[in-house]
């Protein structure tokens, strides 16, 4: 076989030249200096061509800062065989210079990390939990380090590769001296839609301690955001909300008509008790009872648990929270609608009117850690007949007055002002009265006949939003109205609405236009849309406006398309994302994007469920809140906790904290713990409540359905998260995440269409639920709830009693006050 030529390496040494290798020879073998002849000549070694080494780089660069008067280059090797190091250099015992890269590098690293990583700032002792670290361990794992590098022998060659400046080590040499690194609040947070996304406040130098467990049983790293959301949200709303809004538009009794028994029966749902069902309180015995509630009654609050229960009398389908100023210590109020059959079905395509109810719900004063004493009861409904609601909205502040302020007749004081949006495709505003007033007028007006035993009134409205114009017809073209949403910021003059063929309306509620307001022969305002937009290829099915800038506006609509626009270019939007079929969508406080439910028909596989979507600005991902296996009807947000409550078709309603989201979702940790159940609906046979299942029917009729069969609620214990992953409602949430199965051969009794949390800060710890079942039930997340709320609560209750104490009582006197008297 031929013999393979010798490779030769790249690395290898090149060979001196032929007549210079005799030379070479005979010095190695007689040696340096000496020869046959007589004393041999040096031999002249050739250089090596290339770069020059980093260590002499390095040293040449050193040798100019150490003596300019110096006229001779320093030697490579006299440097390196020296005692003493160069200028600038700590020198070890052994001599060399003091290794220093490995150690900024690793500081390079730490704040890197900090700005990727979600940071927050310290609470003090009494708000929020710390755990701290002994200063005699801190120092022995110091003392370790420098121990371990004056004894490091590596290589020098290592070292020279990377040297800092001096500003550099000494910045290092002040970390060593400090505390152990922990993240810290970035300072320049990544600016979101334009400026619409505050930037956090910091609470001082010191830095945080986010390690170890809160008292509730969460990481602290979890409750961190929480505990920082009550200040963020305060302070914006300060700058946005208002006190007084719309003087002209206040609830008058002579638009206020009361229904006798009789003539209320047409608008009243048509189920006259609740299906039954039974409520499992986690860690409590229960004896299997069955409730089975009459319509418009509740259940007396538990004692322990706080949670309450009431039948509205048909499939829920909108709800709102009515605001009320912070620290107003006033009763919480609900409005919502309920279809009047369980079986009824609405076609999206065409309008249609019908008459229809809409409640308004007393839940009482509710406390954080506290429930009300008193059931749930009906205030008073008003009867419609402009079809289903679909969606409903309070004016978000300004429209909220106490119930004692005194008014002449036929004015009464105003509890709020409510848009709801009909199958008809218009948009109705209402003046909401107190129910005190009302109930002082209806005793007056109701003398020697019977009287009725639910307060429901035929109610004029204050205005009647249209889309079209003046020269068109009073029907409209553009289909039944989905969704509302009131501008978030004073003077709450805009109202935005999404119809059946992707248009979105915005309205100019206080306009004087003569293109834009018309006086109907009643009293009541038309109001025709100053700006309206093709924003979808099919119907909008959720619309919401930026809570900190109004300029920006998201909808989501049946095309699968979810479109962020900004009002002063609308020739495009800003953002078009088509991912899957959204049902709702809610656009959060501090955070540069939206949370969004959709419908499973058109997500991929593991991939449904909650979601939360930057605007664009920022670029992020998406991030995964949390998975379900059925369409999430319905999504909701706190601002005062920084979390999330969702409903699905399965029947669980569940929360998810949120990090904070103003820095890259991708790098946050712990994402399934940070979501838990809030209860559980399921259908099970009567006879197995506490036993062993049975399978389930298969009817679509809600008759078939309730015959043999009932309603089982699991509830969780919210007062704590100790032990959380371990307990029974976390490992069944997360088993039916998995492999949950999903009837749709049938009627979802226990399916969730409507999730509200309490905007108000004297409630901000409960949620309102309701869904196919008619049931509506109230919960209080205690466990999310932290000494920072309760501290700014006790400051805003004060504020607003010694605000309430100046208030003047007249009517005059309280418009005059804010400079809004005008005649009525």
């Amino acid at each position: 076989m031929p013999r393979r030529k010798p490779v030769r390496s790249r690395k290898s040494k090149r060979k001196p030249p032929a007549c210079k290798r005799p030379a070479r020879a005979e010095a190695e073998g007689h040696g340096a200096g000496t020869s046959e002849n007589g004393p041999a000549s040096p031999v002249k070694v050739p250089k090596k061509r290339g770069r020059k080494s980093k260590a002499e780089l390095l040293l040449l660069k050193l040798s100019q800062g150490l003596d300019c008067q110096a006229p001779e280059p320093i030697c490579v090797q006299k440097i390196l065989g020296s005692n003493e190091a160069p200028d600038g250099l700590e020198a070890t015992p052994s001599g060399r210079p003091k290794r220093r890269a490995a150690k900024v590098a690793l500081l390079y690293l730490q704040e890197l990390a900090e700005e990727l990583t979600s940071v927050y700032q310290p609470l003090a002792s009494n708000e929020g939990p710390q755990e701290s670290e002994s200063n005699s361990s801190r120092k022995k794992r110091r003392s370790r380090r420098r121990k371990e590098e004056e004894t490091d022998e590596d290589d020098l060659s290592r070292d020279v590769d990377f040297v800092p400046s001096e500003e550099v080590l000494l910045q290092a040499a002040e970390e060593e001296e400090s505390d152990v690194l922990l993240s810290e609040v970035s300072e320049s947070e990544p600016e979101a839609v334009r400026g619409h996304t505050p930037r956090m406040p910091s609470a001082g130098k010191s830095k945080p301690q986010c390690r170890g467990l809160a008292p509730n049983g969460f990481h602290n790293s979890i409750m961190a955001p929480v505990w920082k959301c009550p200040s963020i949200t305060r302070s914006l709303r300060e700058r946005h909300y208002s006190s007084w809004e719309f003087p002209d538009w206040l609830p008058s009794t002579r638009k206020w008509t009361f229904l006798s028994e009789s003539e209320c029966a047409q608008y009243l749902p048509g189920e006259m008790k609740s299906p039954l069902f039974s409520i499992q309180r986690e860690g409590i015995e229960e004896d299997g009872v069955l409730y089975r509630i009459n319509r418009f009654n509740s259940l007396q609050p538990h004692e322990e648990r706080l949670d309450v229960s009431f039948f509205v009398g048909g499939p829920v389908w909108a709800m709102e929270w009515c605001p009320c100023p912070e620290g107003s210590a006033t009763p919480q109020y609900v409005a919502l609608y309920c279809n009047k059959g369980m079986d009824e079905q609405h076609s999206l395509a065409e309008l249609h009117t019908g008459p229809a109810l809409l409640q308004l719900w007393a839940l009482g004063i509710l406390q954080p850690e506290a429930g009300s004493a008193t059931k749930a009861r009906l205030a008073y409904a008003i009867a419609t007949d402009h079809g289903c609601i679909w969606d409903m909205k309070f004016c978000p502040s300004g429209a909220w007055e106490p119930p004692t302020t005194c008014r002449k007749p036929p004015q009464m004081s105003r509890l709020g002002l409510l848009a709801a949006a009909f199958s008809d495709g218009k948009v109705l505003v209402y003046s909401l009265p107190h129910p005190e007033g009302l109930i002082a007028h209806k005793r007056a007006q109701v003398k020697g006949g019977p009287f009725p035993k639910h307060t429901i009134c035929k109610v004029q409205c204050i205005a009647t939003l249209q889309v079209g114009s003046i020269q068109a017809g009073n029907s409209s073209e553009c289909g039944q109205c989905f969704s509302v949403s009131w501008m978030p910021s004073k003077p709450h003059q805009h109202l935005a609405a999404g119809f059946y063929d992707g248009t979105v309306a915005i309205w100019n509620l206080p306009t004087k236009s003569l293109l834009q307001r018309v006086r109907q022969a009643d009293g009541s305002l038309k109001l025709y849309p100053f700006r309206c937009f093709l924003a979808h290829d099919h119907a909008v099915r959720s619309i919401e406006w930026c809570k900190v800038n109004s300029n920006f506006l998201v909808t989501a609509g049946n095309d699968r398309k979810i479109k962020f626009w900004d009002l002063r270019r609308l020739y495009e939007p800003i953002n078009s994302i088509k991912r899957f079929l959204t049902t709702e969508i809610t656009w959060l406080l501090p955070y540069n994007g939206v949370t969004v439910a959709q419908d499973n028909c058109y997500a991929s596989y593991g991939l449904c469920g909650i979601h939360y979507i930057d605007a664009g600005y920022l670029g992020f991902k998406a991030y995964f809140v949390a998975p379900r296996k059925g369409t999430v009807w319905s999504i909701s947000s706190s601002d005062w906790l920084n979390a999330v409550a969702a409903g699905d078709i399965t029947g669980e309603l569940l929360a998810a904290v949120l990090p904070d989201l103003a820095m890259n979702p991708l790098n946050i940790k712990r994402p399934s713990e940070r979501r838990f159940p809030i209860y559980k609906a399921d259908l099970v046979p009567c006879s197995s409540v506490g036993g062993e299942e049975e399978p389930r029917p298969k009817s679509r009729m809600y008759s078939e359905m309730t015959k043999e069969h009932c309603l089982r609620f699991q509830d969780t214990d919210l007062r704590s998260f100790r032990n959380f992953f371990s307990r029974e409602p976390m490992r069944r949430m997360h088993e039916q995440e998995v492999k949950a199965e999903l009837s749709l051969d049938r009627m979802q009794l226990e399916s969730i269409h409507k999730v509200r949390f309490s905007p108000n800060l004297d409630s901000h710890g409960w949620l309102v639920s309701g869904g196919q079942s008619g049931i509506v039930r109230a919960h209080c997340l205690v466990g999310l709830t932290s000494p920072v709320g309760h501290k700014l609560l006790q400051e805003c209750r004060a504020q607003f009693s010694a605000m309430d104490g100046d208030r003047p009582e007249s009517p005059s006197g309280r418009l005059a006050e804010h400079g809004l008297l005008q005649e009525q």
